[in-house]
C-alpha cells in the first residue's frame, strides 16, 4: 500500500531551509510527496552582502525583510516547494538577531514570542497537513541562534500537543552536522583562497558538529543538488556569489543532509553507523 506521505519543516528564517534542508525538501517534492515549510521570521537582521541594498539593513530603512522574503519565494520555487507559509502569517514574528544583540528585546522578537502562541499557530498548520514528518533543529538550534532554538522550542511543543489530539507526527527528525561532513568540507576548501576555514584542522574545532555515531540518517540528495545551488543563489542579498558553498563540486555540503531521529521508529541502514536514507521509513 502506497501511503500518503507529508512533510512539514519549521525553520527559523529565509535561506536557513535551503542550506540546511535543501536538497532534502527536493527530493521528497519531486517524489510526490507534501511538503510544507513553516518558516518564523523573515529574517530582517540579517547581514547585507550586496552592496546596492546596504540601506535596506535594520540599522537603516529596515526594509530587508521583505526583500528576503521574495527570495524565499524564489528559493523555495528553485525546490519544488509550493506549500510555503510564515508562522502567523508574513511579519508576525521578527528576526531576534545573534545571542545577547539588543535586537533579541525587540518587542516583536521571535525570542520574546510567547511559546504557547507560538506553538498554537504552528499546530494549526499541523492540524491542516497532518504531516507524518516533522523537521526542526535540535535544543541548541544547530549553532545558538535564538530564533533557532526557539523554533525547536515552537515545533516540539506543537508536535506534542498535535499528540494529545491525535494526529502528532510518527518521526520527528533534528536537522545534525556530522563529523565526517565537517572533514570533507574542511579538505574540500583547503586550497580555496578564500578558504573561510583555514584556522580549521579537525571537525571538533567546529561548536556544532556531531560524532558521526550520533547521527541516524543521510539523505543522498546528490541528484537534486544543482536545485539546491539553485535556491541557495536566489539569496543573493545573504550569500556572496563567489561563496565557495555555491560551488558545484562543494561535494557533501551540497550533496548530502543529515538528521537525528528523535521519535519514531528508524529505519533499516547502511554503513559503519546504519544510516537510514529515507525519512518515511517505517512510517505506516
Amino acid at each position: 500500500m502506497t501511503i500518503d506521505r507529508r512533510l512539514m519543516l519549521v525553520h527559523a528564517h529565509p535561506d536557513d531551509e535551503s542550506s540546511g534542508t535543501g536538497v532534502t525538501m527536493a527530493r521528497y517534492a519531486a517524489d510526490g510527496a507534501q511538503v510544507t515549510l513553516l518558516t518564523c521570521t523573515l529574517g530582517e537582521e540579517g547581514e547585507v552582502h550586496v552592496p546596492a541594498l546596504a540601506q535596506l539593513a535594520a540599522g537603516e530603512a529596515d526594509q530587508l525583510g521583505g526583500w528576503r522574503l521574495a527570495e524565499w519565494e524564489r528559493a523555495c520555487t528553485a525546490l519544488g516547494v509550493t506549500d510555503r507559509r510564515f508562522l502567523g502569517g508574513a511579519g508576525r514574528y521578527r528576526d531576534s538577531g545573534m545571542m545577547g544583540l539588543d535586537s533579541n528585546k525587540h518587542p516583536r522578537a521571535f525570542w520574546q514570542a510567547d511559546l504557547e502562541e507560538a506553538a498554537q499557530l504552528c499546530l494549526e498548520v499541523m492540524r491542516e497537513v497532518r504531516p507524518q514528518v516533522l523537521v526542526t533543529y535540535d535544543e541548541e538550534g544547530l549553532y545558538g541562534h535564538p530564533d533557532h532554538i526557539q523554533a525547536h522550542r515552537v515545533a516540539m511543543r506543537a508536535a506534542e500537543l498535535a499528540g494529545e489530539q491525535g494526529f502528532g507526527p510518527q518521526k520527528i527528525y533534528w536537522t545534525a552536522i556530522p563529523y565526517v561532513q565537517l572533514t570533507s568540507m574542511i579538505q574540500r576548501f583547503a586550497q580555496d583562497p578564500g578558504n573561510p576555514f583555514d584556522a580549521i584542522e579537525k571537525p571538533e574545532d567546529f561548536p556544532f558538529g556531531r560524532p558521526d555515531e550520533e547521527v541516524t540518517t543521510r539523505v543522498d540528495g546528490a541528484v537534486w543538488a544543482g536545485q539546491k545551488i539553485d535556491a541557495l543563489r536566489a539569496y543573493a542579498s545573504q550569500i556572496p556569489a563567489a561563496s565557495p558553498f555555491l560551488a558545484a563540486d562543494a561535494g557533501e555540503w551540497i550533496a548530502a543532509e543529515y538528521f537525528v531521529l528523535v521519535k519514531g521508529e528508524r529505519g533499516a541502514g547502511s554503513g559503519p553507523h546504519g544510516w537510514e536514507d529515507d525519512l518515511f521509513a517505517n512510517v505506516r
